[in-house]
């Protein structure tokens, strides 16, 4: 019975096999076979394939389901010509903002692709720092989505007030965390396989260390130029990568504990080189066979699929409206403004381009503009308006520098308070309703503020090479671009 089962299902597997091949250029044929051999040489041979295990990433974007077909179609064609084939781990991260569509995509992508029964391949999600079978539609725990709000707004409020560009550096961290446990867990993987760019590959790691100096770690090595060091960064950074925030953050340990190994042997093989089709011959593989379906423009035009343009933009409204003394219209049309340029810079079709204009403008002139985006904010991200505006300012490091400067711009009627403000940070007793009121305008637990308010402001040092490419990548992708 076994033996007539597993014939089924190879023929099943074979089938899949031949629907990818049938969506695949000549150009992406010869991609599939370089691709093969570059798994071959990096397991040590045909001989060695079952033993070798590859970890790829899934968030629901376009270029991580296309990277996923395309291994899975290296994993089947060897399949289908060799006894044995590697091993692959598919991982996603539950984190705030994701959206359903982005879910549905995950799920879609696996089920075309003949994931969820092939003892070859594991098909996992961490939520919460726990590693769990991926099943949906299953959305962040209520205790991931809390740790996760906690840890945006901790992070976010140690960059500099006047930035709004790295509000969101805290999905770098998470996603770091996530790279490095998910691959030491139950028996560790071979290889961590991806086709980010290389400019992608230095923007995150930027990206991650401005994070970890935030978090209260400072990396020794600030130089690496791509994923060839994401690991050694990772392993010296270690498991608990908010510590700088412990014990009041008070997050849980990863887990099952028993089952991650002490020491790490994952190297990265990197595929950008093997994505030859443009995004327009990719479309037919997406949306016809793994039912990918995009996000509005996210994507045309973002490289954090993470974080939605309109959320983006509705930041870039606040920040305008209560920083620079101009109206939340104006930051919008602004935002989207950059946006279309550098879609243009990324020589996207002029069809592709003029939809967004086209999308951007009634954005823009959409009166409601404003309460869509406070909603969209609330939603996925748990934050009010007030708590998003109190994050732009971060008043509350270096003893509060900043805190005279945000109740005179946002809260006036506060300013008599101000003293009772920082006796709370600084853990006396005040009045029930200054600290309700505290806790209702940031988002945050009083012992958390009066944590911050011990810590530092983390600023940028512009000698810092690191920090200098990151300042260039972020003039290149416009404020739109925080991150993959």
């Amino acid at each position: 019975m076994t033996s007539i089962h597993d014939q089924a299902m190879n023929h099943v597997y074979q089938q899949i096999l031949q629907r990818l091949l049938g969506f695949f250029s000549r150009a992406e044929r010869t991609a599939l076979q370089l691709l093969i051999q570059r798994l071959v040489v990096a397991a040590g041979g045909m001989e060695r394939l079952a033993d070798y295990k590859v970890l790829v990433i899934q968030n629901g974007s376009r270029d991580s389901c296309y990277t996923l077909a395309l291994l899975r179609a290296a994993q089947l064609s060897i399949a289908g010509r060799a006894p044995t084939t590697f091993r692959l781990r598919v991982a996603s991260l539950a984190q705030n903002g994701v959206s359903a569509s982005a879910l549905d995509n995950i799920h879609n992508s696996y089920s075309a692709l003949f994931l969820y029964d092939d003892s070859r391949v594991e098909v996992l999600k961490v939520d919460n720092r726990e590693v769990l079978p991926f099943t949906h539609p299953t959305p962040i725990s209520e205790a991931g989505r809390e740790i996760n709000r906690l840890n945006l707004l901790m992070v976010g409020h140690r960059r500099e007030s006047d930035e709004a560009a790295d509000l969101w550096d805290n999905g770098y961290l998470a996603t770091g965390e996530f790279y490095g446990q998910i691959a030491r867990w139950d028996g560790g993987v071979d290889a961590l396989v991806s086709s980010e760019t290389p400019r992608q590959q230095k923007h995150f790691l930027c990206g991650l260390k401005r994070a970890t100096a935030k978090a209260g770690f400072l990396p020794s090595r600030c130089n690496e130029a791509g994923f060839e060091d994401l690991f050694t960064l990772l392993d010296e950074l270690g498991a608990e990568c908010y510590r700088g925030f412990e014990p009041e953050l008070m997050q849980p340990h990863w887990r099952p504990a028993e089952l991650f190994e002490t020491c790490r042997r994952t190297t990265f093989i990197d595929i950008h080189d093997m994505l030859v089709s443009n995004l327009e011959e990719r479309w037919p593989l997406l949306t016809e066979l793994l039912g990918f379906q995009p996000d509005g423009l996210m994507a045309y035009a973002s490289d954090n699929e993470s974080v939605s343009l309109e959320l983006s933009a509705h930041v870039r409204g606040l920040q305008a409206c209560f920083m620079d003394g101009d109206s939340y219209d104006s930051g919008v049309a602004e935002f989207f403004q950059r946006a279309l340029v550098m879609m243009r810079r990324k020589q996207l079709t002029d069809r592709v381009c003029q939809q967004a204009a086209q999308v951007f403008g009634k954005l823009c002139a959409d009166a409601e503009q404003r309460a869509l985006g406070t909603a969209h904010t609330q939603k996925y991200l748990g934050l009010s308006e007030a708590q998003l505006v109190c994050l732009l300012f971060a008043p509350f490091v270096n003893k509060g520098a900043g805190l005279e400067r945000f109740l005179r711009r946002c809260h006036p009627g506060m300013l008599v308070a101000m003293p009772d403000l920082h006796r709370a940070m600084q853990g006396h007793a005040v009045s029930e309703q200054i600290l309700q009121w505290m806790v209702d305008v940031s988002g945050l637990p009083v012992i958390l503020m009066g944590k911050l308010y011990r810590m530092e402001q983390v600023v940028e040092r512009a000698q810092d090479a690191c920090a200098i490419t990151c300042d260039t990548d972020n003039t290149q992708e416009g404020e739109w671009s925080t991150g993959r």
